[in-house]
């Protein structure tokens, strides 16, 4: 077993099920062949993001913020556009199934949702879903380096869209955060990776406008 999926075991049974059988499941999907950056990797990073950011600001669930983390791309097809509700789905039927409560995975489903990354949702979340999309977002703050196996392995599972359109929809993705007040939830996010993502984004659009 590798350390990663060691450390994403320790989580999953800290935080959610002692079921590993559920945990493989959930792990297969995130190994599927198509992903390149949405990975098991990936979770394992979100996870340790959510460690962090826990440590320092309010919590209310960190049970249900670990569990979202694990199945936040469970459901992911670049071209399909519900992946987040489909993945919602995945996570109140898995969890409802081992015993969870129906409010926790209530909350669970709505965080999921929640990680579409909608501008609307930037000035009324907070909490335990601030936690989550801080921690998914922590990429973007990334050394020049990471940043850019990041945007590599995004463009790598949009290998069906052409070098136009996806310039054209990186783009507006891209100018939609840089809009935004704040990229980042939390203090804590905004203290760590606001300036180091501005930057990000602003140099990948630059080189997205030739």
């Amino acid at each position: 077993m590798s350390e990663r999926d060691l450390e994403l075991e320790v989580a999953w049974q800290l935080h959610v099920s002692t079921d590993l059988s559920l945990l493989d499941r959930i792990l297969a999907r995130h190994r599927e062949k198509h992903r390149r950056y949405h990975t098991a990797t990936h979770v394992a990073w979100v996870i340790r993001h959510v460690d962090e950011l826990a440590t320092v600001e309010p919590v209310e669930h960190l049970d249900e913020i670990v569990a979202a983390a694990f199945y936040h791309d469970a459901v992911y097809e670049a071209a399909y556009p519900a992946n987040e509700r489909a993945s919602a789905r995945l996570a109140r039927r898995d969890l409802a199934a081992i015993g969870w409560t129906d409010e926790a995975v209530d909350r669970v489903g709505l965080m999921i949702e929640a990680t579409e990354h909608g501008a609307a949702e930037v000035e009324s979340e907070g909490g335990d879903t601030a936690i989550l999309l801080d921690a998914d977002l922590a990429i973007l703050g990334a050394d020049p380096a990471g940043y850019s196996a990041y945007v590599a392995g995004v463009r790598s599972e949009y290998r069906h869209v052409d070098d136009d359109e996806w310039r054209v929809g990186r783009s507006a993705v891209l100018d939609g955060f840089l809009q935004r007040p704040t990229i980042y939830r939390t203090a804590a996010a905004r203290d760590q990776w606001e300036e180091r993502a501005r930057a990000n984004i602003t140099a990948e659009l630059a080189e997205l406008a030739g």
